[in-house]
């Protein structure tokens, strides 16, 4: 059996007092300990094994060191993975362990969920959505630190983090129109949601930014898969005038309209450019050529729920943060200039 090094072990190893390990692995700032010092008894307690008690820890500040993340849909989705990475990557820095559960878009299983989270006495919550929507917060988490990922609540008083949709659609037309088309069409969502009016608004942004017209033949409304940006293709390519350039809603609806381009032999990026959002590479890098895409910050926001939730509970009577992460351009080989 392996015994357990304890800080004792580390004090009588390093030649020096276990207050002085204590301040020392801790960074106490009450404390002096010469930098020399502090380096060599972590050189040691490294040397040894040795890791902190962190139940020990948690029940003299009173707290537990672990963080909830409840999901509706992480099993059905491509973007939980880099969410969860980012949460979890944040929450290792600072010393701190995710647990994650999926409700499956089910109320009463995630009401019981956060229950159980409760009850392992998570010290807060980040209560996560797979694409950006508007939620209700369960009154579950009320009294409990939480902060919302890929969310928004009518609650001002909880922090939120959601990805700049009107900005992202705006690199994606600016990029469209720096390459020298004039002629931009769309296809959007269907649905009722805010990345649907976020990205029409960023759209029309960046035509008129150029003194651009919209024109409401080359802007179309569907559904949001690979069927819907396909039959949307086919009805915008096959006009006389189509447009030289399509903005789509999603990776998925890019995708169909390659298939749309195909069909009525036009080539990418010669005879139309095609630009998305999402950056879903089994999509974005198997396509050919590789699609011009924005990319939604899913790591970046996992991080940013974890650190805020973190500072909240180190600092309760901070005010709430809403904030917007920014949508970088990822180019690949669908952006051309202009057919001559």
């Amino acid at each position: 059996m392996t015994t357990r090094v304890g800080i004792r072990d580390v004090a009588k190893a390093a030649g020096v007092s276990v207050t002085t390990v204590s301040h020392a692995l801790n960074d106490a700032t009450s404390f002096r300990v010469k930098a020399a010092t502090q380096q060599h008894v972590r050189d040691v307690a490294r040397d040894l094994g040795y890791a902190p008690n962190k139940m020990a820890s948690g029940l003299r500040n009173q707290r537990s060191q672990i963080l909830g993340l409840v999901s509706d849909e992480i099993t059905t989705t491509p973007f939980a993975g880099a969410m969860i990475r980012g949460a979890q990557d944040a929450a290792y820095d600072r010393g701190y362990v995710v647990m994650v559960v999926n409700s499956g878009l089910d109320s009463e299983l995630e009401n019981r969920e956060i229950n159980m989270l409760r009850q392992h006495q998570v010290d807060g919550v980040v209560y996560a959505r797979m694409y950006h929507q508007s939620v209700q917060v369960p009154a579950e988490l009320e009294g409990l630190p939480t902060v919302l990922l890929d969310a928004v609540s009518d609650d001002r008083s909880i922090s939120s983090v959601i990805p700049d949709e009107v900005g992202a659609a705006e690199t994606a037309v600016e990029a469209i129109i720096q390459a020298g088309h004039t002629r931009i069409g769309m296809i959007n969502n269907m649905d009722d949601i805010p990345a649907t009016h976020g990205r029409r608004e960023g759209f029309l942004k960046a035509l008129r930014r150029h003194g651009l017209q919209h024109d409401p033949r080359h802007f179309v409304i569907g559904q949001a898969g690979t069927p819907g940006g396909r039959e949307a293709g086919l009805g915008l390519l096959g006009q006389p005038d189509r447009p030289t350039a399509l903005f789509c809603f999603s990776d998925r609806v890019a995708m169909g309209v390659y298939q749309a381009a195909t069909a009525l032999g036009l080539r990418i990026p010669e005879d139309v450019s095609i630009v998305g959002i999402d950056n879903l590479e089994i999509i974005a890098d198997a396509l050919w050529p590789g699609l011009t895409t924005v990319a939604l910050p899913h790591y970046e926001m996992g991080r940013w729920a974890v650190d805020r939730i973190l500072d909240d509970i180190e600092n309760p009577d901070a005010p709430a943060v809403q904030t917007q992460l920014e949508c970088p351009l990822i180019e690949r080989g669908s952006l051309g200039p202009p057919p001559s």
